[in-house]
């Protein structure tokens, strides 16, 4: 008898629910080998394990440090290329979606082309997003793209931030995703998506009149993106900042400038001109420069290294990182001024990261478990359009984060009896071969219906993983069906986890 889908599910659940991760797993590969590919990568994909046992451990952290050395594979930039609107700046996407003349309101076909081409748009932006996540060789740029892009969160849905997040996260995060802090910083706080996301194309100061003042940028400036919400900054501080950035703005339709192409405009006219006093600092007036010197104070902050070593340490180590590592990246922070990478070969060296209680203790986003899926299936991906709808489903969905805190990263949001029935059954329809990520997304349904299945094999999902299921979980997979265990290793509560 052919067991159906929900029969697996159940089993899948069972599995999940009655097995202890503290069971220890009898290991033909290294774990530290284990560990450093699930830390520094979305999962392991076919080889890997392979390549690092053969490079060893050093040398690959070295290598994910320096993703520039990393060729990428030729289908990636093929698939990539494809993609129309990938590559336009922030004025271009504008004028992408607006066929009408500026200043000019549009009819009701206009509108539906800016609607449709807005979709487009964002829709590639996903793509990109997925291919590179789960092709690229370039894991730990990757990691850190997500990283960054969630702590400096923009939402796609508000307004004109369907079109631009893409570009965010093309021309603001992933260029400084290992650089300095404060480089990274500064893009963000340049860049249409942000200023239009938290309302500082509204922050203005008119004829010396602080009505338009809006704070919303700077409070979350400090609070989220640098300081930490106990940062020890006062409501003065908010309202000088606000004050400080007042005039940072938007390029409007048709506006000629010298940086044509980034969309941002300092506009003196709606600028508060007087001198502030901002986190103990007088800031003379001096225009735009008053922002970049807010900037710098920020960056360079022994609170803002703390905060940022902390969000460091919770993601790569532990969901409540030792006060003690925690401190020395901080310390790497300040001693180089911010550099990511270096803090990051500070983590990777650290006898924290490496204490064994940390291995396989991080649970997995929706956007982690997706992506960590489909690379260990070695799947060829041609159509990511399943994969971002399964994140969708379990309320992840990629540039959808409406508060500007960003998807939190920690067990306690995801695992609940809802979530992990999805998970199952995603693991299911991929191991199965009914996920449809090998071809052009099919336009009919008799089209999916005849796409062919190919199931994936267990022994060699194993080999890429390696031998890393407890023993209690080898058993019940050995115990059930072969044409079953593919979908009983990914729905094991140890895949659950990296």
């Amino acid at each position: 008898m052919i067991l159906q889908p929900k029969y697996w599910i159940f089993s899948l659940l069972l599995l999940l629910l009655t097995i202890n991760l503290s069971d220890a797993a009898t290991q033909s590969v290294n774990p530290r080998i284990l560990h450093i590919i699930n830390r520094l990568s979305f999962g392991a994909s076919s080889g890997d394990i392979q390549k690092v046992e053969s490079m060893g451990v050093e040398s690959y952290i070295k290598e994910q440090l320096s993703p520039e050395s990393i060729p990428e594979p030729e289908s990636l930039t093929s698939q990539l290329s494809q993609l129309q609107t990938l590559g336009m700046n922030p004025v271009q996407l504008v004028e992408y979606v607006a066929t009408y003349p500026p200043r000019q309101k549009p009819n009701q076909e206009q509108k539906q082309v800016y609607r449709q081409r807005a979709k487009q748009i964002v829709t590639e932006a996903i793509e990109a997003r997925l291919l590179r996540a789960t092709t690229s060789p370039r894991q730990l740029q990757e990691v850190m793209v997500d990283f960054w892009y969630n702590h400096f969160n923009v939402y796609a849905a508000k307004g004109r931030d369907a079109i631009w997040v893409g570009n965010y996260e093309a021309q603001a995060i992933r260029p400084h995703a290992l650089g300095h802090f404060r480089e990274l910083l500064g893009a963000t706080a340049h860049h249409p998506a942000m200023l239009f996301y938290l309302d500082n194309t509204q922050n203005r100061v008119v004829k010396g009149k602080a009505a338009g003042l809006n704070e919303n940028y700077a409070r979350e400036l400090m609070e989220l993106h640098t300081l930490g919400v106990d940062g020890g900054y006062s409501q003065q501080d908010v309202i000088a900042l606000a004050r400080i950035l007042s005039g940072w703005g938007i390029q409007g339709r048709g506006q000629q400038l010298d940086n044509h192409d980034s969309g941002f405009v300092f506009n003196s006219r709606f600028h508060d001109s007087g001198d502030k006093v901002f986190l103990g600092h007088t800031i003379k007036s001096s225009g735009v420069a008053e922002g970049e010197a807010a900037l710098d104070i920020l960056a360079r902050s022994p609170v803002t290294a703390h905060h940022i070593s902390y969000q460091i340490a919770q993601y790569f180590v532990s969901d409540r990182p030792p006060e003690t590592l925690v401190k020395q990246l901080t310390s790497r922070y300040l001693a180089t001024d911010g550099d990511i990478r270096e803090i990051l070969k500070s983590l990777f060296h650290n006898p924290e990261f490496w204490h064994q209680q940390n291995f396989n203790n991080k649970f997995k986003t929706p956007y982690q478990y997706a992506i960590s899926v489909v690379r260990a299936t070695g799947v060829e991906v041609k159509n990511t359009l399943p994969i971002a709808a399964f994140i969708r489903q379990l309320a992840m969905p990629i540039y959808g984060c409406l508060t500007p805190d960003g998807y939190k990263n920690t067990k306690d949001t995801w695992l609940n009896p809802d979530a992990m029935t999805r998970r199952l059954s995603f693991a299911t329809t991929v191991a199965t071969g009914n996920l449809p990520l090998s071809y052009p997304q099919p336009q009919t349904s008799a089209a999916r219906k005849n796409l062919p299945r190919i199931p994936v094999d267990a022994e060699q999902l194993m080999n890429t993983l390696g031998n890393f299921l407890s023993p209690k979980t080898q058993t019940v997979i050995t115990n059930n069906p072969p044409r079953i265990r593919s979908a009983l290793i990914l729905g094991s509560p140890e895949f659950m986890y990296y």
